[in-house]
């Protein structure tokens, strides 16, 4: 008899045990991919502990972001009722996306939000159509993430987002490519009144009166400093970088609310890269020839660090537009012809740059990652792969003047391959930008 009553407790305990087990599974689970969900929202600046497009590290993010296979696929037609979605099932569909991965689809129905000839603040060298360019198909080409809803870009949204603050975009010409496309994608609904621009050397500014903001550039190839930062030197051998500094850059980004900076095409030249640590006084004696990989390395670095002990996260959001691709090189499908990017008119299905580095890129996420205060990529790297047809080409201005018709008739040696038309790619790049604002 008693051990018949000691066994019935032990199997009751054993029941209630699995059943415990069992919702504690279930709740762990639900409770796991409700996580995963909520720390992808849009709608707010992203913590230390968050990124806004997925949970993944910047490393992992941007290293699997640019090795994917996915591809255009042709040109099929955004679906109809893009504009007519609800606002929570637009959250809910770029929540689950990652907004770097997709294909281009060709919409015939859409029209940019200004042209060369409507927006008085692009540069001659990038306003395509004034150019001579006839073609008009490369600025219907729409950037349509996998499995999600890609926000338009809105100027009054934007607008009211930047109400009494700075926006600064800090980098190269292609980096002014970027802000030419924003101050271009915001003015048109600005009275003519209450907007201004003032060009500097370095630092040029664009204002929204009403608004009390501003979106502006600063002129910083490197983000380090150079000999070639204003003056700037043709030739690489004669650049000298002093990578231990950006103090004289960096003055004019304290105090913003939003920094947008890149680099890197300055670097990519094939040789080694002078690099200085202290003084330019002592110019030729005193620089050290490293390889591009290391002083980028290095210089980046520089960058980061003074992020790090000087921005306020809690005022200053800091993002990093990633490498643009350029489609000059011997490998790319027409250089074989001669044309590299000329009379391009689609874009590639499935491509990988061969000016790219990668290892460059991997350099950047591994320095960021490291980095105390939170950076968002801007990944436009995959998506503007395939745009070999977005580019200015010969249309476009060399030494400060238009291409002519006999430089035309020459395209390998008279194709900007490297900027983009406006409108056109850059436009995209800040429609990311703005989902992210």
């Amino acid at each position: 008899m008693r051990y018949g009553q000691a066994k019935l407790p032990l199997f009751i305990i054993a029941i209630v045990f699995f059943i415990v087990a069992f919702i504690g599974l279930f709740y762990t689970d639900d409770y796991s991919s409700l996580s995963s969900t909520s720390i992808l929202k849009l709608n707010k600046p992203c913590s230390s502990q968050e990124t806004i497009t997925n949970d993944l590290t910047p490393q992992k993010k941007i290293t699997s972001d640019l090795k994917s296979d996915d591809s255009a696929k042709g040109s099929s037609v955004v679906p109809e009722d893009i504009d007519n979605i609800d606002v929570d099932d637009e959250e809910l569909l770029i929540n689950k996306c990652d907004l770097a991965k997709g294909r281009w689809v060709f919409n015939n129905l859409s029209k940019p939000l200004y042209s060369d000839r409507t927006c008085q603040y692009l540069d001659k060298q990038i306003s395509c159509v004034k150019n001579g360019r006839m073609d008009s198909g490369y600025r219907h080409w729409e950037w349509q993430p996998d499995n999600c809803i890609f926000p338009r870009f809105d100027p009054q949204v934007v607008l009211d987002k930047l109400k009494g603050k700075r926006l600064m975009f800090v980098g190269d010409s292609l980096q002014r490519n970027q802000w030419q496309s924003f101050v271009c994608l915001v003015e048109s609904v600005i009275p003519a009144d209450q907007k201004s621009m003032r060009r500097g050397h370095a630092h040029s500014v664009f204002k929204a009166k009403e608004y009390n903001s501003t979106i502006e550039f600063y002129w910083a190839p490197f983000l380090i400093e150079s000999n070639s930062d204003l003056d700037i030197i043709a030739d690489p051998r004669k650049r000298i970088l002093k990578v231990d500094s950006v103090s004289k850059h960096a003055q004019y980004w304290i105090g913003v609310d939003i920094l947008v900076f890149n680099t890197y095409i300055w670097w990519m030249n094939g040789i080694k890269i002078k690099s200085l640590w202290g003084s330019f006084a002592n110019g030729e004696d005193g620089f050290e020839e490293l390889e591009e990989q290391v002083a980028y390395r290095i210089g980046l670095k520089t960058w980061a660090n003074w992020i790090d002990s000087t921005v306020d996260p809690n005022k200053t959001r800091v993002f990093f537009t990633t490498m643009s691709p350029t489609h000059i090189g011997s490998l790319d499908r027409h250089e074989k012809k001669g044309f590299r990017c000329y009379n391009e008119t689609r874009p590639f299905l499935e491509y990988w740059g061969s000016d790219l580095n990668r290892r460059v890129m991997d350099i950047v996420a591994s320095v960021v990652q490291r980095m105390k205060i939170p950076v968002q990529f801007i990944n436009i790297t995959q998506m503007s792969e395939h745009r070999i047809d977005g580019h200015a080409s010969v249309y476009a201005k060399t030494q400060g003047k238009v291409v002519t018709d006999e430089q035309k008739a020459d395209p390998k040696h008279n194709s900007d391959c490297i900027h983009w038309c406006l409108p056109g790619v850059p436009d995209t790049w800040n429609r990311l930008f703005y989902t992210y604002l």
